[in-house]
């Protein structure tokens, strides 16, 4: 099996549809579609029993499990998936007729595949359209944490290679849902992995009122621990100034102080409270300034 596309999903009944069409629609048909369902209450089941049974040119396996959030379906994922690429299509997105054909193409292409763990195209609103920026001329190689570097910005759809992929495991926290994908891509770039990140629109995104991109700020102090997983990460591999670094522990704050007391904020960072005080205080007065300015 080549491929491995995965979706996680809950309470997507009413919009897998569109995904799954565009699925029977592919070019390259060497692939299974994997689900996670992520504790459903819809008719989710119900929908993916019906097209199991439907005359497809793709094997599709579908798994309940109890809600605990996408990087916990990804984890588990990775370890049932039977592709050699490992493709995350959320259950409100949809790919284009060629997207896996080209996914395959440009992976043929790597001059060696030790030093890289996937390729990626771009995700768009419409296949004339791309999200956020990118460079010029058809492909790049580069690693996750140099996307700034080569104006890569906004979410990309990203492919792994399935067996890497495996040995770099989201963070689990007791009682969180949610942890930033970043911690995780980041970590392969941190290692050296490069990706190829070819410029084609694959990925048609749709991002819903109730998804996690339209309320990543309630996500973030929802889950103080995965957030300060990740913002330690970002300071780790960016290698910020000391004020960057306060900023980011400013930011911490920012998204957890509705939940969280200072104290414990300070606790899931690692800092002494004094530290963390003062990077806050310094942010502010440092605003103050610029604002009067």
């Amino acid at each position: 099996m080549k491929i491995t596309v995965f979706t996680p999903t809950y309470n997507r009944g009413y919009l897998l549809e569109k995904l799954y069409q565009s699925l029977q629609q592919q070019t390259f048909t060497d692939f299974e579609w994997l689900v996670i369902d992520d504790g459903s209450k819809d008719s989710t089941e119900d929908l993916i029993e019906k097209w199991v049974n439907e005359k497809n040119s793709f094997p599709i396996r579908y798994k309940k499990v109890p809600n605990g959030g996408k990087h916990r379906a990804i984890n588990m994922a990775t370890d049932q998936a039977n592709g050699e690429l490992f493709f995350i299509v959320d259950s409100d997105d949809y790919l284009t007729e060629d997207a896996l054909e080209s996914i395959v193409r440009w992976e043929k292409t790597l001059p060696d595949k030790k030093l890289f763990c996937g390729v990626s195209g771009n995700r768009g609103k419409s296949i004339n359209d791309f999200l956020g920026t990118t460079f010029e001329g058809e492909y790049i190689d580069a690693t996750s944490l140099e996307r700034n570097k080569f104006n890569i910005t906004g979410d990309k759809a990203e492919v792994f290679y399935t067996d890497i992929l495996k040995n770099y495991k989201f963070d689990e926290f007791e009682g969180e849902k949610f942890i930033s994908e970043a911690t995780v891509w980041d970590r392969m770039a941190n290692d050296g992995f490069n990706i190829r990140w070819f410029n084609k629109t694959i990925y048609i995104c749709n991002y819903l009122n109730d998804g996690l991109t339209q309320n990543i700020d309630e996500i973030f102090a929802k889950n103080p621990k995965g957030t300060a997983c990740y913002i330690n990460q970002q300071i780790k591999f960016y290698k910020p100034n000391l004020f960057g670094k306060f900023a980011n522990y400013s930011l911490y704050y920012s998204f957890v102080k509705r939940n969280i007391g200072i104290k414990q904020a300070s606790e899931y960072l690692g800092i002494n409270l004094f530290t963390f005080l003062s990077a806050i205080i310094l942010v502010k007065c440092k605003r103050l300034i610029l604002n009067k300015s």
